[in-house]
């Protein structure tokens, strides 16, 4: 017996060096990986910053100087004398235009002041360079401009500035701002959480608590998984057809009275929020089934012996201690749901508007479409603000996955 412990203490000893190689190289691995997933992470935000930042050089059609009024600079004029100064410098076919949009009695003061910037001033951008560019080519730049814009002033440009957050879509890079389409996105994830978190979590609570394990709840426990890998696009399709198509008197808001012929077709808020449901939908019956699955057992059977019914078990005891976990899956929703942008080509976002959405009903863009349709000009500068946009939705997606999580570890610490 004592050589038969000696052979196998031996034989442990001679497995060891290889088993320590082994450990070795799987924690050499997953070091790898780990670098590997910090640098791809620096490498983006590297990106986005360095375009965010740098020196641009500014042409204006019209000097601001000349439009003063009565030694007023442009920029204090009231409303009233900002639309003079446009029907002066305006065609009256452009007039018209931007009256039947929104009558100039009706739009504020810093509207008629953007307005007047973008189609009197015309801040035209010959030319825009990087972060690094800016600091170790300054004097390079400083010459370039001085030889072929004499009439440019180089500034220093932060695109990422408050006047880029409130300021509406323009078609010039020099005024263009998100508000309309952060405004567009948060009306869209409203809608979707609205829609799909209860749908998602009671979806998920027959199927754990009350459904049979028959085939047909194994089916539908195996097509949920499915769906949840299914292309967004395709989302995108289901939209354009059941909301935007078959239901569009309810998504237009003509079944309830809205009359405006600009979203008579149902491309609206509202069919984009519907689409991002469905898309979210399975991601949310998968977390909270696991969620609701991880309750302890006992715990379900202790409210019963106590008298409880089932409803009252799940009601005050399984959803409380489930809820950290649910929220989990709902901050991978909102992840998931704030950066698409396939479904919502499909079923029409707008790429350039300027009116800001005031309800479900309303025509949208969101920042995922803002984005993409800013990379896709040719110009420089429209890369320069869609860097300055990605830094607004990672801030806003970051933000809103913090009150998800607030609110998930203040309910672990109440269970």
């Amino acid at each position: 017996m004592g050589e038969s412990a000696n052979g196998g203490a031996g034989e442990f000893a001679a497995q060891l060096p290889k088993r320590h190689r082994v450990g070795r190289v799987w924690f050499l691995f997953f070091l790898s990986a780990t670098v590997i997933g910090i640098i791809a992470l620096m490498a983006l935000l590297y990106t986005v910053i360095v375009q965010s930042f740098g020196f641009v050089a500014i042409e204006n059609k019209i000097d601001p100087a000349t439009l003063a009024v009565a030694g007023v600079p442009l920029e204090q004029l009231d409303s009233a004398q900002l639309t003079a100064i446009l029907q002066q410098n305006l065609s009256a076919g452009v007039m018209r235009r931007y009256e039947s949009e929104q009558p100039f009695a009706e739009r504020s003061r810093d509207n008629l002041y953007a307005l007047t910037m973008e189609r009197v001033v015309q801040p035209n951008l010959v030319g825009s360079w990087s972060l690094i560019e800016s600091i170790f080519d300054r004097r390079t730049i400083e010459a370039e401009v001085a030889r072929e814009h004499p009439n440019a002033r180089l500034v220093f440009r932060t695109w990422l500035r408050p006047s880029f957050i409130v300021n509406a879509q323009a078609s010039s890079a020099e005024l263009a701002g998100v508000r309309t389409a952060i405004l567009g996105s948060l009306w869209t994830i409203l809608i979707t959480l609205v829609v799909a978190f209860p749908l998602g979590v009671g979806a998920a609570i027959y199927l754990e608590e009350y459904a049979a394990d028959t085939r047909l709840t194994r089916l539908i426990r195996t097509n949920i998984t499915n769906l949840a890998g299914v292309p967004s696009i395709i989302y995108g399709m289901l939209g354009l057809a059941i909301f935007v198509r078959l239901l569009e008197p309810l998504t237009s808001g003509a079944m309830l009275g809205v009359t405006d012929p600009t979203v008579a077709n149902g491309r609206t808020i509202l069919s984009a929020g519907l689409t991002l449901a469905l898309l979210i939908l399975p991601l949310l019956i998968i977390n909270s089934q696991e969620a609701i699955r991880a309750v302890p057992r006992s715990l379900r059977q202790a409210s019963y012996g106590l008298g409880a019914t089932r409803w009252q078990t799940i009601w005050y005891h399984v959803l409380p201690s489930a809820l950290p976990g649910i929220l989990t899956g709902n901050i991978l929703a909102i992840s998931r749901a704030i950066g698409e942008t396939a479904p919502l080509v499909v079923i029409g976002a707008s790429t350039y508007i300027v009116m800001d959405p005031n309800g479900p009903f309303s025509k949208f863009t969101t920042l995922p479409i803002q984005i993409y349709q800013w990379t896709s000009r040719p110009q420089a500068e429209f890369r320069n603000i869609a860097a300055a946009a990605i830094i607004v939705l990672l801030v806003m997606l970051l933000t809103l996955n913090a009150a998800a999580v607030l609110l998930r570890n203040r309910y672990t610490r109440r269970v």
